[in-house]
């Protein structure tokens, strides 16, 4: 089981407010080099986004969909990445004092990567969350300063 948490030292709004802009999917998720949306209205639950995943020349096209979503605090994703398969990830943003805890938890669906699933993925798993989760803190960051500058 893949799961992780980080205190993210800025408001769970303005956690959200990341997580709920699909445009910026690219800017935190690892392995994504560009994301744009697809269909429906991200957040909402059956919205979409395509986005691209680089692995040295070569890159995958995929697709995440919504599952559920329970504004500002849940938001469950479902991430098909062609033949690599898909995966449920699972992110909760909850209020810790001034700040926000968010928990990540992702475990293979389909495909190769549901079939190949053991402890070493979820070790691998594990290395690719601490790394989102700090880009997420600093995607966070950043859009809190520039709102703040702007105001």
């Amino acid at each position: 089981m893949a799961v992780r948490h980080r205190l993210i030292e800025s408001p769970a709004g303005e956690v959200w407010a990341v997580l709920a802009d699909g445009t910026r999917y690219g800017d935190w998720v690892v392995g994504t080099s560009r994301s744009r949306p697809a269909d429906g209205e991200w957040p909402q639950v059956g919205s979409s986004i395509r986005y691209t995943i680089r692995f040295g020349p070569w890159s995958v096209a995929g697709r995440t969909v919504v599952r559920r979503c329970e504004a500002p605090g849940v938001l469950e994703l479902e991430v098909d990445s062609g033949w690599l398969g898909t995966a449920r990830i699972a992110l909760e943003v909850r209020p810790w004092g001034e700040n926000a805890l968010v928990t990540i938890d992702e475990h293979p669906l389909r495909g190769p990567a549901g079939k190949l699933h053991n402890t070493a993925v979820d070790a691998l798993i594990q290395l690719r969350h601490c790394s989102m989760l700090a880009r997420l803190a600093d995607t966070v960051e950043k859009a809190s300063h520039s709102t703040h500058e702007a105001a």
